[in-house]
């Protein structure tokens, strides 16, 4: 342990990757959110899609990771749970990349977030347009509040945010569990009217 500390005072790094900050659970890494109250959380990180009310993880790691750089890989995992891409992908701002975009526009998916650079000027031409635009975006920002109620409930419900597994194999399993437990919730609902 000294001699990395040594090692960064002599390259003067301020960085120390996977390092340890938690004894007994030596995986939870911090990841810098930069949220209000909370600039740094500690844990996993999780990709999620949802699709009818069920849950399904596409990404699950102790690292950081750009969310973003998980969206062709959820559209295409799309694609081979039902045979067809979506219409539609309703997603945080962070999934709206100009690579992200060119993707689902050749794949014939509407990105439901809002357009890269500046808005539209209105005029008497285009204020029809842009009043339905802005309804339509209106319409995607209420149908994406499901998948952030689906991890408050996981927080709030079932403990999401309180993983105390000593390795990163049965955090996983915890997280999986939780997540599976929410889908059958769905199911049974489904099942019982």
């Amino acid at each position: 342990m000294y001699a990395q500390q040594f090692e960064m005072y002599r390259s003067r790094m301020n960085r120390c990757d996977d390092r340890i900050v938690n004894i007994s659970q030596p995986h939870v890494r911090p990841i810098v959110r930069g949220k209000a109250g909370h600039d740094v959380e500690f844990g996993s990180k999780i990709s999620v899609s949802l699709v009818d009310n069920i849950a399904t993880i596409d990404h699950l790691g102790r690292d950081a990771f750009n969310e973003g750089q998980d969206l062709q890989a959820q559209v295409e995992n799309y694609k081979t749970r039902y045979g067809y891409y979506p219409k539609v992908v309703l997603a945080d701002g962070i999934y709206g990349t100009r690579v992200n975009r060119n993707y689902l526009k050749e794949k014939g998916i509407r990105f439901g977030g809002k357009p890269l650079g500046r808005p539209k000027k209105q005029t008497e031409l285009n204020a029809e347009e842009i009043k339905n635009l802005k309804a339509q975006r209106k319409q995607d920002a209420l149908e994406r509040i499901p998948i952030e109620g689906k991890f408050g409930q996981g927080k709030n419900g079932y403990r999401l945010n309180y993983i105390r597994a000593r390795t990163m194999k049965t955090a996983k399993a915890w997280i999986r569990s939780i997540f599976l437990v929410m889908n059958l919730l769905i199911l049974n609902r489904i099942i019982q009217p």
